[in-house]
Order: structure tokens, then C-alpha cells, then sequence
């Protein structure tokens, strides 16, 4: 597997009703010898939902990479500066998240990580998980989607009857596309 031994950030941020299969995916990718930075927005890092308790969550992230969360924009700085991941993923990438860094808005863990990784012009993958990619988020998505150094997990609608704009991301996809984004190409088809 291409990740082992990659230094991968690995940002969770508030969708929290995808992150039992996200953290799935995240065992996997540690089982697969890759280094794994956890760093979690403040939402993701505090909120308890009808999902889960996020001291639950927490600590499970914990103990599947053997560290400390990174959980403070203060924490995330030194990210580039100090070389500490080779590509990083936000998973899921909540619609806030993604205007945020479309509209370069640095006041998150998660957003000061994803800036801090890219002044060294390395991979960004994003796993969009929203109830308005389809609506006024869809100009984010496209803006993120042509920027250097981008690179989506292919995701499709959530649920095209009861939520029409809503996307999410394909948990299976998450490793194909960190492979590719690290060859420097995009998983296709980015829609599924």
C-alpha cells in the first residue's frame, strides 16, 4: 500500500453521522503502517449528538493512532513550518469547512491544518459531507475543485428525496483517493 509510512493528517470535522465509517476507515489506514496526525475541528472535538459522544469518539481516535488530538488553532500552526504530514484528509468535510477554505477563512483547528499543510504545497484531500453541496455550497466545492493541491473523495447525493442537496462522500474511497492525491492526480469519477 502506497500509504505506509506516509505522515497523514487526518481532520474530522462536525458531520458527525459519518463518523463511524470514517473512523473505519481510519483503522485501516493506521493497520496499513501509515503515521497518523488525528486533529478534529472544535465542533467535532466537543459536540455530543444524537450520533455519539464526542469523549467516546475521542478516545477511540486515541487509541487507534497512539496520539494526542490536535484540537486548538494553536496546535495546528506549526503543521507546515515543522513538516509533520506528508498529505492530510478532512473527513468528513462539513459544508462549513469547505466555504471556510474556499473563502480562505482561518479560525478552526481544522481550517489553521489544512492551511498550515498547504504552504508546503502537498496534497489536500476533502470528503465532502453536507446538507448544501447541491445548494449554495456547490460554488465552495468548485472553487475548492480548482485549486492546486485539491483533491476530493468522489461523493454523491445523500439522499435525493428528503435531502435534494445534500452530498457525502464514498467511505471506500477514502484510501484510492489519498493514493492518487499522493501520485498527484484526482480519483475519478469525483461523482458518483
Amino acid at each position: 500500500m502506497q500509504l505506509e509510512g506516509k505522515k497523514i493528517g487526518f481532520v474530522m470535522t462536525g458531520s458527525f453521522c459519518t463518523f463511524k465509517k470514517t473512523i473505519e476507515q481510519l483503522k485501516i489506514i493506521v493497520k496499513n503502517k501509515a503515521d497518523v496526525l488525528p486533529i478534529m475541528s472544535y465542533n467535532a472535538y466537543n459536540l455530543d449528538t444524537k450520533f455519539g459522544k464526542a469523549q467516546e469518539f475521542i478516545e477511540e481516535i486515541k487509541k487507534i493512532t497512539g496520539k494526542k488530538i490536535i484540537k486548538t488553532i494553536q496546535e495546528a500552526e506549526p503543521i507546515g513550518p515543522k513538516h509533520m504530514t506528508d498529505i492530510m484528509i478532512i473527513v468528513p468535510a462539513t459544508g462549513n469547512t469547505m466555504a471556510k477554505l474556499a473563502n480562505d477563512i482561518i479560525d478552526t483547528p481544522a481550517t489553521m491544518a489544512a492551511k498550515s499543510h498547504l504552504r508546503n504545497s502537498l496534497p489536500l484531500v476533502i470528503a465532502p459531507s453536507t446538507n448544501n453541496g447541491l445548494g449554495a455550497n456547490a460554488e465552495n466545492i468548485g472553487k475548492l475543485l480548482n485549486r492546486d493541491n485539491y483533491y476530493m473523495v468522489p461523493f454523491r447525493q445523500d439522499n435525493p428525496i428528503t435531502k435534494p442537496r445534500s452530498v457525502v462522500f464514498d467511505p471506500q474511497l477514502i484510501i484510492p483517493t489519498l493514493e492518487k492525491a499522493l501520485d498527484g492526480e484526482q480519483l475519478q469519477p469525483i461523482l458518483l
